[in-house]
């Protein structure tokens, strides 16, 4: 049976958001999220009407939430390798490598970070969803990096909390096609769903949210360049769409730059061109506060192999630049 919750408006808390409020109501230990995916599943009404997430609340308005109990858990723990960079009683920070999805899905239903963290931990937190247990943010496929995932509920609220007020910091290398005039830049673009590609995203002024990514050139070579990137936001394919709208796209990324080849010379100084697998992106540091006793928490992850064969060769080419 559904938990039941009843909340009469106030006067002091009428103007809030329906999904803020009910997301920060002691008691309800739900993120926001989940609350939206509550509201859109019509397990929310207000005044016995089904409402959006952005309603804002009056004075005397009443609120039933209908909390459903948990679907039974169908994914299966799987022994996959996993290159764990911290943990402890609460919490895991691991170096995911491209290529591994980071919760099951429509055409991945299994071999997922999700199936290798439930073989890996005794418990994972359950705020996260059925289909994806502990996980506090996500990675895409083709990104490599530093991931963290919660064990209990206590440190997924934390945590999220922490990424909703931007306490937590990701720093990512990535190297990126193009010229760069400037040593460094800030892209504040706000982005949504691509109103026709549903697959991709995209600059959106109108409905998008805001999306800051703050850049800075590490190093230039021929055509490229290896850049430091910081997130102050944490939309769906941030960096790749604002690199790709400044016309610095990911090398190797199909769906925003397709440049999927690069022009390199070689020792003997024959120029070749050479296939590049998948986004040049990585997720190469993160800091964060821990959950329990508030100390600071920095992980980082070293370049991967494919990234490092990449660099190497993109610097060899530009050794050989005139002059």
């Amino acid at each position: 049976m559904p938990t039941e919750y009843r909340f009469s408006i106030s006067p002091s808390q009428a103007g809030a958001r329906l999904d803020r409020f009910l997301a920060s109501f002691p008691g309800t230990e739900l993120s926001r999220s989940r609350v939206q995916a509550l509201i859109r599943e019509g397990f929310v009404r207000v005044n016995a009407a089904e409402c959006k997430a952005n309603y804002q609340l009056r004075p005397g308005d009443e609120i039933l939430l209908l909390l459903p109990d948990p679907a039974p858990l169908q994914l299966r723990p799987q022994p996959i390798p996993l290159h764990v960079v911290y943990e402890d009683e609460d919490l895991l920070v691991v170096n995911k490598p491209a290529g591994m999805v980071v919760h099951p899905g429509a055409g991945n239903p299994e071999n997922t970070l999700v199936n290798a963290l439930l073989a890996h931990c005794e418990s994972l937190s359950g705020i996260g969803g059925v289909q994806r247990p502990g996980i506090v943010h996500r990675l895409d496929k083709d990104t490599s990096g530093l991931l963290l995932a919660a064990k209990n509920d206590l440190a997924h609220q934390s945590l999220s909390a922490q990424l909703a007020r931007r306490a937590i910091s990701r720093r990512y290398l990535a190297l990126a096609a193009g010229v760069f005039s400037a040593g460094s830049g800030t892209v504040n673009l706000p982005l949504g769903r691509h109103r026709l590609h549903r697959r991709k995203m995209a600059v959106d002024r109108e409905r998008g949210r805001p999306a800051l990514t703050r850049y800075q050139v590490l190093e230039r070579f021929r055509e490229a360049a290896l850049l430091e990137l910081e997130l102050e936001t944490g939309r769906t394919h941030q960096i790749r769409v604002h690199m790709a709208c400044i016309g610095h796209p990911l090398l190797g990324d199909r769906l925003y730059g397709r440049r999927n080849k690069v022009c390199l010379r070689d020792e003997q100084g024959r120029r070749r061109e050479t296939v590049v697998p998948r986004q040049m992106l990585h997720a190469a540091r993160l800091s964060f506060q821990h959950p329990r006793d508030g100390r600071t928490i920095v992980c980082r992850a070293p370049l991967p192999a494919d990234v490092r064969w990449l660099l190497e060769a993109l610097r060899v080419d530009s050794c050989r630049l005139p002059g």
